[in-house]
């Protein structure tokens, strides 16, 4: 596997967003596995690693065009393919140890081995203590927490083997503060589970190289379970999935033996990078954005 070029220490003045970010570094020919990439902030990063010309194998469990929701794991390779990379689509729901396990071994099989795993797959209820069913407690639980453990120990072998690996949880910072618990604590439960993972991992791996790390958004992002928590409406209000997906990039490029155990937030990381424009990003520019959970003010 090729290592990651090192970042660019030209051109650091003022940039705009949207431009990738990221500094010089590249993804070119590097191996990415994306979970839950169909739609929304997966997608995103993916099309990111695709205009690299990466190849990205993603994991997503809609492989039949949904109802409400738009995009399967077909249509997502498809415009990956359209924007440079190399795309592999593998219908995979994490929270079955069979199906994770094949998805990575045809992976190796198709590409040769992983470089990077970001682990995006999310069940979301905002629901209080009486109001959430064991059923959608069981479904956080086991696709959050679960299906990021098990992705992670699956690609582990073969991540050991690049030259630059990295792991990526979409998961807040940990904050202990009760106001993120007492609305929606199963749901905490199950985010702040992916982000322990980071917390133990990142020591865990630290001698193999592997950077483990989280990114988390400073405002809400325009995906398809925003509009369902809050309607089209809301959507004006938040930043679109390419802020996400620029601020992973310009983390994936960096050297795994100097980042890893870090709770990244993604505005600070372009403005780390030299991006001080971040109206692009918006959905609306100029209407208020609606801050994200687990983020003090």
């Amino acid at each position: 596997m090729s290592g990651t070029e090192e970042r660019s220490e030209s051109g650091r003045g003022a940039k705009t967003a949207g431009g990738g970010g990221g500094g010089g570094g590249t993804l070119k020919g590097r191996t990415l596995v994306i979970t839950g990439a169909s739609r929304g902030i997966g997608k995103a990063m993916a099309l990111r690693a695709a205009r690299d010309g990466a190849k990205i194998a993603i994991l997503a469990k809609t492989v039949e065009a949904h109802p409400t929701l738009p995009g399967t794991v077909f249509t997502a390779a498809e415009e990956i393919e359209a924007a440079g990379g190399e795309a592999l689509a593998v219908g995979c729901d994490v929270r079955f140890e069979d199906q994770v396990k094949a998805a990575v071994a045809t992976i190796v099989e198709r590409f040769g081995g992983i470089d990077i795993l970001i682990n995006n797959a999310s069940a979301i209820s905002l629901t209080n203590t009486e109001q959430t069913s064991m059923k959608k407690f069981d479904l956080m639980h086991q696709v959050n927490v679960r299906g990021t453990f098990l992705a992670t120990q699956a690609c582990l072998p073969h991540l050991s083997l690049s030259t630059n690996p990295h792991v990526l949880n979409n998961s807040p910072p940990l904050n202990m503060n009760v106001r993120w618990f007492k609305d929606h604590t199963a749901y905490t439960m199950s985010k702040y589970g992916m982000s322990m993972c980071v917390l133990g991992m990142a020591e865990e791996f630290r001698a193999l190289g592997i950077a483990v790390n989280a990114l988390w958004p400073k405002t809400a992002i325009a995906t398809a379970a925003m509009r369902m928590l809050g309607g089209d409406d809301a959507l004006d209000h938040c930043r679109k999935p390419e802020i996400m997906a620029d601020a992973a990039h310009a983390i994936l490029v960096r050297p795994s033996r100097a980042c890893t155990g870090h709770f990244f937030i993604d505005e600070e990381v372009l403005r780390a990078e030299g991006v001080s424009d971040f109206a692009p990003y918006a959905v609306s520019p100029g209407k208020p954005l609606f801050p994200d959970y687990f983020l003090d003010a």
